[in-house]
């Protein structure tokens, strides 16, 4: 069984940075391309960033220039840098798989952007 354990959230003003992490056990980490979602209130959960297996990477448009995902297969974390953050970017951040099915969803971490 899965199991994902995301933290490094908080409560940021806007232009602040933040670091998540996201632990995972219980796969052979290194075989997937890894992503991190996030799910504002009210909507629906959108894909945020991911890297492949050869740790190339892509962005929503939304966060392209201002955040950075990374992994460490060594220690099965993935990692999402986030700079010059924006209110817009208030959420509940989650990681997985790029690919379906997902793995179960973990707790995810809150980021919360407000002046």
């Amino acid at each position: 069984q899965v199991q994902l354990v995301e933290s490094g959230g908080g409560l940021v003003q806007p232009g602040g940075s933040l670091r998540l992490s996201c632990v995972a056990s219980g796969t052979n980490f290194r075989n997937d391309a890894l992503a991190w979602y996030r799910q504002a209130p009210g909507k629906e959960r959108e894909l945020v960033a991911f890297v492949t297996k050869i740790s190339n990477t892509d962005y929503t448009d939304s966060v392209r220039g201002r955040f950075t995902i990374s992994r460490d297969n060594a220690k099965n974390t993935v990692y999402l840098q986030m700079n010059d953050l924006k209110p817009e970017d208030t959420a509940i951040y989650y990681c997985n798989r790029r690919a379906l099915p997902s793995w179960p969803w973990g707790q995810g971490t809150q980021v919360t952007v407000s002046a």
